[in-house]
């Protein structure tokens, strides 16, 4: 069985059972929900209690079990043809560039990490039609500037 295939039969069973992500992420628990649901998507790796949460839940086999706990090969291709998820990227292209230059001033030189982040989103009701309201944390890592004399190394904090 490949990775993508255990993802389809993640999602028939769900579908079959009449599971939200919801239900799933709370009999599961231990992770955010975006780590959970990536994992069972196939974007992420479950640590092995958690796999062997999945894999009850689920009903699956020992080497399915095994696969969730796998580092998978992340990513998809470009640009996305998904609407929703193309509208991300639309975000980014559009605000990147002001984004970048408001944490640099912050910051300073470096990047926000898409590994040690957080994602949260809510439901905002509003009469014009509801918002998703999404708060993003990632720790933020200065550049290193390798082999710059020492003492005049800047690594891309804010000056206080």
């Amino acid at each position: 069985m490949t990775r993508a295939e255990l993802t389809e039969k993640i999602l028939d069973i769900k579908r079959e059972k009449a599971w939200s992500w919801k239900y799933i992420v709370g009999e599961i628990g231990g992770m955010s929900p975006t780590l959970i649901v990536g994992a069972l998507l196939g974007q992420m790796k479950l640590v092995k209690p958690l796999a062997a949460k999945a894999a009850a839940l689920f009903d699956l086999t020992a080497a399915e079990q095994a696969m969730l706990n796998e580092v998978p090969y992340r990513g998809m291709p470009m640009p996305p043809t998904d609407p929703l998820i193309y509208r991300f990227y639309e975000m980014v292209m559009v605000n990147g560039p002001a984004w970048k230059a408001l944490i640099e001033e912050e910051f300073g030189d470096g990047i926000m990490s898409a590994i040690d982040f957080d994602f949260d989103f809510e439901r905002m009701v509003h009469p014009k039609g509801d918002r998703v309201k999404i708060s993003m944390s990632g720790k933020f890592l200065p550049y290193k500037y390798y082999g710059a004399e020492q003492g005049i190394a800047e690594y891309g904090f804010k000056e206080e």
